[in-house]
C-alpha cells in the first residue's frame, strides 16, 4: 500500500503530464502527444494499484478532486483539439438542447 504522499505524487505526475499533452495538442505535435500517451497510461495503471484513496481526510479528498478536475479538463481540451468535428457536433447538441428547453418553457413544439 502506498502512502498518501506517494498517492498524491502519482496524481500530480498525471496532472503534469496531461498539461504537457495539452500543450502538444495545441501546438499540433501529434506524434509527441502519442508518445506521451503510453507514459500517461502507465501512470494511471500504477495509480489503480494503490489503496491510499480510501484513507483520505476531507482536505486530502478536496485536493484529489482538484487534481482530477484538472486532469479531466485537460483531457476534454485534448479531445476537442484532436477531434474538432466532434467538438462542433457536441456544441450543436448543446445548442439544440437549449433551444428545446426554451421552446418547452414558452409552450412551443
Amino acid at each position: 500500500m502506498k502512502t498518501t504522499q506517494e498517492y498524491f505524487a502519482h496524481y500530480e505526475a498525471i496532472a503534469a503530464l496531461s498539461a504537457q499533452m495539452l500543450v502538444a495538442a495545441r501546438e499540433g505535435e501529434w506524434s509527441e502527444l502519442k508518445a506521451m500517451q503510453s507514459a500517461y497510461r502507465e501512470l494511471v495503471d500504477q495509480l489503480k494499484e494503490t489503496n491510499a484513496g480510501s484513507d483520505l481526510d476531507e482536505s486530502a479528498r478536496a485536493r484529489k478532486l482538484d487534481l482530477v478536475k484538472k486532469i479531466l479538463a485537460d483531457d476534454a481540451a485534448i479531445r476537442d483539439l484532436s477531434s474538432p468535428s466532434l467538438a462542433r457536433l457536441s456544441a450543436l447538441f448543446t445548442v439544440n438542447s437549449t433551444a428545446r428547453v426554451l421552446k418547452k418553457m414558452v409552450g412551443l413544439r
